[in-house]
């Protein structure tokens, strides 16, 4: 999607209607700050408030996402462009979270291995080699925790008896066995324990 040419549309709109950027931002009940940022193409309306924005504007959620006024004989293929055009950013932010997961894992593990290390063959007061393995072991699974937590908001797993695809829970995702991105769980659909493997939305093929 074109934020920018959206932004302009949004701003034509709001302007057609006689509304200012506050008096809009009145009525979303969000600043004029974040009307601003829309208008110049540095954001997109948060999906929570679009369809009031639509109703506020007199324009439909497929005008806004297109960002232009569409006739009635092609807003079937404008609600088709518009949803694939959603669903494939959906997919690159989640493709760019499981990114920043190896990002800031691998990275905290070799720093935490390698302070073991040098708490183990290097010569050192007691206290601070007992300090530099503690603080090596908390750093190593604070950064678990936090890469647990992108893995499992971003994209599904499929059941491979069902081919169920579906988003556990946190508490589920941390305690299943795993290899890599595919985790031992119960599918929530058919009830089977299966390993699952990481995708990136309901219809894709799995993360590669």
């Amino acid at each position: 999607m074109d934020q920018i040419k959206i932004g302009k549309f949004i701003a034509c709109c709001r302007k057609e209607q006689g509304l200012t950027q506050a008096a809009l931002a009145e009525k979303l009940g969000i600043s004029d700050r974040a009307v601003s940022k829309w208008e110049t193409g540095r954001s997109m309306p948060d999906s929570g408030i679009m369809l009031e924005l639509c109703e506020i504007l007199k324009i439909n959620v497929n005008e806004l996402l297109s960002g232009e006024k569409i006739m009635n004989e092609s807003y079937d293929k404008h609600a088709e462009e518009n949803l694939i055009a959603m669903k494939r950013e959906v997919e690159d932010m989640n493709r760019q979270m499981l990114r920043t997961e190896y990002l800031i894992s691998f990275p905290t593990i070799i720093a935490g291995l390698f302070m073991c290390f040098v708490a183990s063959f290097v010569e050192m007061p007691t206290w601070i080699r007992v300090l530099l393995i503690v603080f090596a072991f908390v750093m190593i699974f604070a950064i678990a925790f936090i890469a647990v937590g992108i893995e499992q908001k971003a994209g599904y797993y499929e059941c491979q008896h069902c081919r169920h695809r579906y988003v556990p829970t946190y508490r589920q995702t941390i305690l299943a066995m795993h290899t890599g991105r595919t985790r031992y769980m119960k599918c929530p659909e058919c009830g089977k324990w299966s390993w699952q493997k990481k995708v990136l939305s309901k219809e894709d093929d799995e993360v590669r």
